[in-house]
């Protein structure tokens, strides 16, 4: 091989390696007889296909990036209709940040079916997995995740109270290894009350549904919503259920006089109950609010509370900050600066009622 065919591979401006180009090495020149002057055209196959099979694990090498492992607790079971909408959305979010299941990342994802035990168990399994970070929703998976670790950064969204609840010391610094975006504000639970009273204005009593389980922050949002209450002339009771079977009861007993309303409180258990809650509401033609915008889509009257898919998708945007090295406790916790208004038209008419023409203009979408 002559020395300028030689010194023209070294000086080329993106020099092909000598591995990858075997009639520039000398080396493979003395190893393989028939290079320098016909080399057999299998020895050159062999030679470059082996060359090529080594680019690629040999650019991965210099890249050095490891797969990351990301724990998932889903606060919902996995039947629960919405919920794998809300889990894209995460997932999604991630793609477009450059995070991508068996890729760079990999998902440990386990359903929690809205059980608190089953939620512990859970909780301790994916700790256990020493996962570079945890994403998980509502205030008893949070609960859980956080006396199993005190280490592993922790996102969370769904979470009403995250000072009171022990998990941050600030909204602004959160300082310890879980942060996240909250649910609601306190002041929505006035808002629930005042929506319900002016598309049923009839209604004089007011349950409010939940499961204590999985519920612990009713106390969130019972100031404005007894004081709104108060304004509007309406009485309020707490009615906590503990299992699917005792939700009837509660929407029973509010359908006994024509002025019965009933506010289905944010937790997971009446998230996964929404269908049956809906139905029974229905049956019992009970006016009834909820949480989550979609659930007037699925019949429910009137819901009113932030778009989750969107919460899923920012939970995605502090895990990719945590992948690449922030600290849970410097990055604050959000809270929600939109809410959604939804009204079913036809559920509407089913009652009797009329929707006014001041909150039909409210709307953000009317279900026909």
């Amino acid at each position: 091989m002559s020395g300028s065919r030689l010194l023209a591979c070294k000086l080329t401006r993106n020099p092909i390696s000598l591995i990858a180009n075997p009639c520039c090495n000398p080396v493979l020149i003395g190893v393989v007889p028939a290079l320098g002057k016909a080399m057999r055209r299998r020895d050159f196959i062999k030679v470059v296909t082996g060359s090529a099979m080594a680019w690629p694990l040999a650019a991965h090498a210099q890249q050095g990036e490891r797969m990351r492992l990301i724990g998932v607790l889903m606060a919902w079971p996995e039947s629960y209709p919405r919920a794998p909408s809300w889990l894209a959305a995460f997932r999604g979010a991630l793609a477009k940040l450059g995070w991508t299941e068996g890729n760079n990342i990999r998902i440990e994802l386990r359903w929690s079916a809205a059980d608190p035990d089953r939620i512990k168990t859970l909780a301790k399994e994916l700790v256990n997995l020493r996962p570079d970070a945890i994403f998980s929703q509502t205030t008893p998976a949070i609960t859980a995740l956080a006396r199993e670790t005190q280490t592993i950064p922790i996102v969370f969204v769904l979470v009403s109270d995250p000072i009171d609840s022990g998990f941050a010391a600030s909204l602004a610094h959160p300082s310890g290894n879980i942060t996240g975006f909250t649910g609601n504000d306190p002041a929505i639970g006035g808002k629930w009350m005042e929506l319900l009273k002016e598309i049923a204005p009839r209604t004089a009593r007011v349950a409010l549904l939940f499961n204590p389980a999985v519920a612990p922050q009713l106390n969130f949002y019972m100031p404005s919503i007894k004081s709104t209450a108060l304004s509007v002339a309406v009485e309020v009771s707490p009615a906590p259920v503990h299992a699917t079977e005792e939700i009837e009861g509660v929407i029973a007993a509010q359908a006994r006089a024509p002025d019965g309303g009933l506010i289905v409180m944010p937790d997971s258990f009446t998230n996964a109950n929404s269908d049956l809650i809906i139905a029974l509401a229905a049956r019992y033609k009970v006016p009834a609010i909820f949480n989550d915008p979609l659930q007037s889509e699925s019949g429910g009257l009137i819901a009113y509370g932030t778009d989750f898919a969107e919460l899923f998708r920012q939970a995605a945007e502090y895990i990719d900050q945590v992948l690449k090295g922030a600290k849970p406790g410097q990055l604050p916790i959000q809270q929600p600066t939109k809410y959604e208004l939804s009204i079913n038209l036809k559920t509407a008419k089913a009652l009797g009622l009329t929707i006014p023409p001041s909150l039909f203009a409210r709307a953000d979408e009317v279900i026909e």
